[in-house]
């Protein structure tokens, strides 16, 4: 839910998104999944070995899956419990509505509030949110900047929720400015780890989950840790895949796989370009140099997170972040004065390409 939706495929593309079945030279028979989620599609790679559920019906689980994250978590859905929440509806929340709550307050406090899922009206402000609009005021900034983040809701939903089992926006606040939840950040993350749970339950344990942010366990078809490509950060490099900065192996274990950078969500305005990172500590763009994080996590929901983290912290301060945490591998790359790119690595980041 990083990117705002497109629409849907055309009829010919919908018939695509389906299971292809094929099998690897051993005894290990993968299928392939796609779907649509999310403005775009995914791609569930699973083997098959040993499990009886078949891949029409894992199909229909995933798909269940990620249509209670669009109801629940989307802002741009309008009849998503979220944004019925940011509208200051009293919703009722389900239990993953007050799990993503608890998360967005943990990285929160995590990252120094580097990430800030409470900060949604500066990304509107910017137009990087579920709005247009761009090149706000620094009275503006100033303004949302102080009266909007997780540092001014409450610790527990619980607090605010009735007898009546309903949950009133206006006691989440604790400066009476209505709460404005953004979940961006950290949504598709999510949507790849409840898929591998979901997968997981089934016997499945090789599986790459991409739901525009990866998950992977186990190995591949050729019975080999899964390998994904990171893009060089280029401005106009759209198309994933087209220029390639590296090739990261996993080891086999379970993990989260997610890159951020600025090279493809950004607008240019009287010669000065605009990043779609905005910083919720100070409300503006980032202009340090910085151009892409790659994060290895224990699931994807962090490696999500912490790669926007990376992103908003800059070089230096997200070398430290990440070398400080023990949990965290990541691959930066970076600009030089003359405008060629450099890299550093974590130490136990698989870099093999």
């Amino acid at each position: 839910m990083k990117d705002r939706p497109k629409g849907f495929p055309s009829h010919s593309i919908l018939l695509a998104l389906s299971v292809l079945v094929f099998f690897s030279c051993t005894e290990r028979r993968y299928v392939a999944i796609t779907g649509l989620a999310q403005g775009g599609t995914y791609t569930v790679k699973i083997n098959l070995e040993g499990v009886e559920t078949t891949p029409m019906v894992i199909k229909e689980g995933i798909d269940s899956i990620l249509t209670l994250v669009d109801t629940t978590l989307s802002g741009y859905n309008k009849g998503s419990i979220l944004s019925r929440f940011n509208r200051g509806e009293k919703i009722r929340p389900n239990g993953m509505f007050l799990e993503t709550y608890g998360t967005a307050r943990d990285l929160y406090r995590r990252t120094g509030g580097a990430l800030d899922c409470a900060a949604g009206p500066l990304f509107d402000a910017w137009g990087f949110g579920f709005t247009t609009d761009s090149l706000p005021s620094k009275e503006t900034v100033a303004s949302l900047t102080a009266s909007c983040g997780m540092k001014l809701l409450v610790e527990d939903l619980s607090s605010a929720t009735g007898s009546d089992g309903l949950l009133d926006p206006a006691k989440v606040s604790l400066s009476g400015t209505p709460p404005h939840l953004n979940y961006n950040a950290i949504a598709q993350g999510y949507s790849s780890d409840l898929v591998a749970s979901y997968l997981r339950s089934l016997g499945i344990k090789d599986m790459l989950v991409d739901i525009g942010e990866i998950f992977c366990d186990g190995v591949n078809p050729d019975g080999k840790p899964w390998t994904i490509a990171i893009d060089k950060p280029l401005d106009g490099n759209d198309v994933p895949g087209a220029h390639i900065f590296g090739i990261w192996q996993s080891s086999g274990n379970p993990c989260g796989v997610v890159t951020s950078a600025n090279n493809r969500k950004f607008y240019i305005k009287d010669g000065v370009k605009y990043s779609h990172t905005i910083d919720p500590r100070i409300g503006f763009p980032v202009t340090h140099n910085l151009l892409s994080a790659t994060i290895i996590a224990e699931d994807a929901l962090h490696a999500d997170a912490f790669a926007t983290a990376c992103m908003v912290l800059g070089l230096d301060a997200a070398r430290k972040f990440i070398l400080d945490d023990p949990g965290i591998e990541a691959c930066l790359i970076y600009s030089l004065p003359g405008g060629s790119m450099e890299s550093w690595t974590s130490p136990g980041f698989n870099l093999v390409q």
